[in-house]
């Protein structure tokens, strides 16, 4: 009879087989979608185009499946797109030289930046303390914080990240079990606030970042910070209330268990091992108020949104002045800057060798022209579109730049505006749910072992629904209203 030893050892030697195996067998599918698209694709696709539909196909099977990292399967796109000569160099390394590059980076530093000080846990704190006493308070102070920090702190998965910890001192602080609706709802929460907080401000989300830039390099149709948010406040304002009631419906609470006097309690003992604010909190709030300010004003001054976040950073980390060392805002996630550079070249080449262009005349079909020439059915059918297609492609920078150019295209066959279908393409690439991988958020907080894939689900699909439906609503009442269909 095996020792316990022996029978864990045995079990973790066959887990290491059988993820050995899966992943092989992800590859191998690639692989062959790869070489079944490059020899099997009609005539049609001339070879350039052919070639990056087949490279294509192949990243968006080990991006979805992931059998090896993120970053790693960009990086043999590059070479692949490099090998084949599908492009120019020039078109396939633009995108590292991209506007939207800078911005995602100057972003990802200046979250550095405010994380060096105690501002970000300060406000986090003091919102807890006085509303986080009660069930309902809890969950609405933790998405309206998550809100906050989308002005200042660039990147959903960040502020996730941030968030993490202060889920976890909830929990901990308030005996939330495994497998409790309280926890449930407290992860959730945390989730599905990161997801909705890239809605309306521009510099909140990646997603965001690239489908700005997608339509201004191919549709010449530039979005502002100002522009971006006076589309979608209204879906924002929405989505809050709605997935706060969602939650507190989905994960009741015995009315014993709806009131926690010791966060106010834990909150007040946080702020005062703090202490009063200091200089450096205040620097750093002054320079993120005049960054933001930068942003909204663009019309006036015309800067690319990058810049002020590079001149935020700048003052975020020069002696005397800022308030972070250098050293340690630089040390940023350049995983992530190698993905969202390399995915974006994918994007610009899908268009430069006409892949996109063809893929969309296939797509074109009478039914499909008649749809997006009417701007409510358009609004319908990009959100149904994008959705599905998201399921298949959980990376949402991938999702993007795969999916704008088409929608783009799409809406120069039927000799529409490709404004409203590139820009709902795009938005509602933020909105994943159900699947733990389609957003950053639900994987980070799915990482921490506290919750299942199982418990996304019913809710994910709900919130799903909800999204759908505010964004059909914002589209027939706002956007109507303002001009955009």
């Amino acid at each position: 009879m095996k020792s316990d030893s022996e029978v864990r050892q045995f079990n973790k030697t066959n887990y290491v087989y059988h993820e050995r195996l899966k992943k092989s067998v992800t590859i191998f599918v690639a692989i062959s979608i790869f070489l079944i698209l490059y020899f099997g694709l009609p005539d049609a696709f001339p070879y350039e185009a052919r070639i990056m539909t087949a490279i294509v196909s192949f990243g968006i099977v080990l991006w979805a499946l992931e059998p090896i990292p993120l970053g790693l399967t960009a990086l043999i796109i590059l070479l692949l797109m490099l090998i084949f000569h599908v492009a120019d160099m020039d078109i396939i390394f633009s995108g590292f030289a991209s506007p939207a590059i800078y911005l995602i980076i100057g972003g990802m530093m200046l979250a550095k930046a405010v994380n060096e000080t105690s501002l970000a846990r300060r406000v986090t704190y003091m919102v807890l303390k006085k509303w986080g006493s009660t069930s309902k308070g809890l969950l609405g102070s933790m998405l309206v914080i998550m809100q906050i920090q989308a002005f200042f702190i660039p990147a959903t998965a960040v502020r996730t990240t941030l968030m993490l910890p202060i889920s976890t001192m909830i929990i901990k602080t308030v005996d939330a079990k495994p497998g409790s609706n309280l926890r449930k709802m407290v992860l959730l929460g945390v989730a599905f606030g990161g997801t909705i907080s890239g809605t309306a401000v521009m510099t909140a989300a990646i997603g965001n970042i690239l489908t700005v830039e997608l339509l201004a390099r191919y549709a010449n149709i530039k979005i502002t910070y100002f522009q971006w948010f006076y589309y979608t406040f209204p879906l924002w304002l929405i989505l809050i209330p709605a997935i706060w009631m969602l939650l507190l419906k989905m994960f009741p609470l015995p009315k014993e268990h709806q009131k926690f006097p010791m966060i106010e309690k834990e909150m007040e003992s946080r702020l005062k091992q703090l202490g009063s604010f200091n200089s450096r909190e205040i620097r750093c709030l002054l320079i993120l108020i005049f960054t933001v300010g930068l942003w909204i004003t663009e019309p006036l001054h015309g800067l690319h949104p990058s810049i002020p976040a590079l001149i935020g950073v700048v003052f975020m980390t020069l002696p005397g002045i800022g308030c972070a060392s250098w050293e340690k805002v630089v040390k940023i996630n350049y995983n992530t800057v190698l993905l969202i550079s390399i995915t974006l070249s994918m994007g610009y080449t899908l268009i430069d060798t006409g892949a996109a262009n063809i893929i969309s005349d296939y797509l074109s079909v009478n039914w499909v022209l008649s749809f997006v020439q009417n701007p409510l059915y358009a609004v319908i059918f990009i959100v149904i579109l994008t959705q599905i297609f998201h399921k298949f492609i959980s990376n949402v920078s991938t999702a993007v730049v795969t999916l704008v150019p088409i929608v783009i295209s799409i809406a120069a066959n039927a000799n529409v505006d490709p404004l409203l279908l590139g820009f709902t393409a795009g938005l509602t690439s933020l909105y994943g749910y159900i699947l733990v991988v389609e957003t950053m958020p639900s994987l980070l907080v799915y990482s921490t072992g506290m919750i299942t894939q199982r418990d996304f689900l019913k809710p994910g699909l709900y919130a799903t629904v909800i999204t759908i439906v505010a964004t059909l609503l914002t589209a027939i009442v706002w956007w109507n209203i303002i001009g955009l269909i």
